[in-house]
């Protein structure tokens, strides 16, 4: 089976992109995300680490990653191709404090998460079916929120280490050194660089790579080039985005794009 991705923006409240993908040999490495993701296996199963533990993605449920925890990925048995959907969910979708219970506990074992997850997807297919992916958006949330309240939600998070990703956040495009967020949090740089890799699994060079990945991939599926995307989402040129790009996705910035909404696989 022969790697593949597609991914496009649809005009639906609350969502950010959609994903479909098969791999046989792409991992990913560690990686965060400003959205909820809700994913969804329809072939093998994906084996993957958040926040520091062991997790597993089957067909019989619905994964849902909260927004700045670290997450990797990859086949959860060797030489076996994996395929997904993936809904990326504005960080709206769930209250914040969901996203500790989240970390702890993505899996949400219920088959009419399952269900209603492939209605959202086949309704995603056509303009003409808005309202009816709205819906499964909300169901799917309604269904979230009922597993995750029920889970400790208490914060780990670090003051030094969220300052500093919120400067990141804010200079995202900028060559912004660890001298400099030093000197501006008044922080010694080893300790900046230690509180924010214990707080958030990643350093933050991998986190802003990440993040600007993000970026350029949502640049694409508005149309831009991809030398465009590049330098938009501030990285040096189109093959220093297309060399993160492959890393982080198993594909090129072009590839990402080559095929429009209409195409997107048909995925049962």
């Amino acid at each position: 089976m022969v790697d593949a991705v597609r991914a496009w923006h649809p005009e639906v409240p609350l969502v950010q992109e959609v994903l479909h993908a098969t791999f046989e040999h792409h991992a990913y490495p560690a990686h965060t995300h400003d959205s909820w993701t809700v994913l969804l296996i329809d072939a093998g199963a994906v084996a993957y680490d958040l926040d520091g533990a062991r997790h597993e993605a089957a067909p019989t449920s619905v994964t849902l990653l909260p927004p700045h925890v670290p997450h990797d990925g990859r086949s959860a048995v060797r030489g076996e191709s994996f395929r997904k959907r993936v809904l990326y969910l504005d960080p709206a979708w769930l209250p914040p404090r969901t996203a500790t219970a989240a970390a702890a506990t993505p899996t949400l074992h219920d088959a009419r998460a399952v269900v209603a997850a492939r209605h959202v997807h086949a309704a995603l297919r056509s303009p003409a079916d808005t309202m009816a992916a709205e819906h499964g958006i909300h169901e799917l949330r309604e269904l979230a929120r009922a597993h995750l309240v029920r889970l400790p939600s208490a914060a780990h998070d670090v003051p030094l280490a969220r300052r500093l990703r919120e400067l990141l956040d804010g200079r995202l495009t900028e060559s912004l050194t660890i001298a400099e967020a030093a000197q501006t949090l008044g922080a010694h740089p080893n300790h900046l660089m230690r509180a924010f890799s214990r707080a958030y699994g990643v350093p933050p060079h991998r986190y802003v790579t990440g993040r600007r990945v993000d970026m350029a991939r949502r640049l694409l599926l508005k149309g831009r080039t991809p030398a465009a995307a590049a330098v938009e989402a501030g990285f040096h040129d189109q093959s220093h985005l297309t060399r993160h790009f492959r890393r982080f996705l198993g594909t090129t910035p072009a590839a990402f794009v080559g095929r429009r909404r209409g195409d997107a696989p048909s995925i049962a």
